[in-house]
């Protein structure tokens, strides 16, 4: 596999740009430099940049509960992310989840919201468990939507949502935010489709967003 072959240092790596991931993380806390990886889910969208469109792909998606050595029983925690004592305990060793979920991202650029967090949760497990992180490049769609809606003033996802009238059934589970999130990008995308030709483009205006003075 390429990324079999990537792990071992060869091939060469270029992004897809016309398949995006979205992905979201459930933790056993907020910490992204001390609390654990319990669950990874991620969802594809297609670009066809010639038509200016974007659609999500239900069919191409990936959901994966990790393993963990020391379980979170805290409740009001498991009540949060719906991940309990049972399923920790009989997820997917974090070495083979994690692989894979490289193996399901594989070119594609990565999407999340407030995506700091998720990409230092993987990056420090990868890097825990495989000795190697993802090459991908990564975007916050919060700055997308802060610099395609510049009036609005929310911050949270549930803002943006609110903001949309976007309805999630189970908030904080991965994979219903992860859907959550793929619609709030399809909200904004008109916005970003006008100023952007490019994956690159859209690194590039979601970096503007830090010049946006925000109430």
């Amino acid at each position: 596999m390429a990324w079999l072959n990537w792990l071992k240092g060869r091939g060469d790596f270029a992004v897809n740009e016309k398949r995006w991931v979205m992905l979201d993380v459930e933790t056993s806390g907020l910490d992204p430099n001390g609390d654990r990886l319990l669950a990874i889910a991620a969802i594809a969208m297609r670009v066809d940049w010639e038509r200016k469109r974007l659609s999500v792909d239900l069919g191409d998606s990936f959901e994966v509960v990790l393993r963990q050595e020391q379980v979170t029983e805290a409740k009001d925690n498991i009540l949060l992310h719906g991940i309990g004592v049972q399923r920790q305990r009989e997820g997917m060793a974090p070495d083979a989840a994690l692989e894979a979920f490289a193996g399901f991202v594989w070119q594609s650029p990565l999407l999340a919201f407030h995506a700091a967090f998720d990409q230092a949760m993987i990056t420090r497990h990868m890097r825990h468990y495989l000795g190697r992180t993802l090459p991908n490049p990564w975007v916050d769609i919060e700055q997308l939507c802060a610099v395609t809606h510049e009036k609005v003033r929310a911050r949270s996802l549930d803002e943006w949502m609110a903001n949309f009238g976007i309805e999630c059934a189970v908030r904080h589970q991965a994979a219903a935010d992860t859907l959550a999130e793929c619609e709030v990008l399809l909200r904004i995308w008109p916005g970003v489709a006008a100023q952007c030709d490019s994956w690159r483009d859209v690194e590039r205006l979601a970096r503007q967003q830090r010049w946006i003075a925000r109430a």
